[in-house]
């Protein structure tokens, strides 16, 4: 069973990494968000892998962070969900926000995930709700721990989703543009940084 890869990145797209070590090629479905982690192809890398064995095929999924490997393998658990989906639905929210979703019964941030819909946001909510304790950091009460965003950077987040780019993708590009000062408090110059920023 492989449980982590070390080595040199030979390619990746938004849904796949061939990571080479020790002279093998080894491809891993991997998530937006640890797509948007990982350096240029050359470089090297360090993923946590879960391995799904079938009866015709070895599957390889890899995970930039730990906490997003657990959640992965949690999601797993919930009647329904095998890993493509699980791996799509973590490409459509960062692992914290699905955390904090699922665990304040939250069906409409969840049924906004390509692939989930209200009878499989229910089942994650029933099942999970109690069961993730060991996936994100939490503060007393339970509420989950993510960088806040102001209301004029939340405005360019969701312009930028509107436009088609993935919540952690854009997330991540707005967070990067609002710690210039300099633009951080107009819309336009704002959505300008974040649009340089994840391209």
């Amino acid at each position: 069973m492989i449980a982590h890869l070390r080595g040199q990145i030979l390619s990746k797209t938004p849904n796949t990494v061939v990571i080479e070590c020790g002279g093998v090629g080894y491809e891993l479905a991997i998530s937006v968000t640890t797509y948007t982690e990982l350096a240029e192809p050359g470089a090297p890398a360090s993923l946590h892998v879960y391995t799904h064995v079938r009866e015709d095929a070895l599957l390889l999924f890899g995970f930039a962070e730990l906490t997003e490997k657990r959640l992965f393998e949690k999601l797993l658990a919930v009647s329904g969900i095998g890993p493509k989906l699980a791996i799509t639905v973590l490409s459509g929210i960062s692992a914290e926000r699905l955390a904090g979703a699922i665990r304040s019964g939250d069906h409409a941030t969840l049924t906004r995930i390509p692939g989930i819909g209200k009878k499989t946001a229910e089942r994650v909510v029933l099942e999970l709700k109690d069961k993730l304790d060991d996936v994100a950091s939490s503060v007393p009460g339970g509420a989950v721990v993510a960088p806040s965003l102001s209301a004029l950077a939340e405005d360019v987040l969701s312009a930028l989703i509107n436009l088609g780019y993935p919540r952690p993708v854009a997330q991540k590009a707005v967070q990067a543009a609002g710690s210039d000062p300099s633009v951080a408090g107009d819309f336009e110059h704002l959505f300008r940084a974040a649009m340089s920023a994840v391209r």
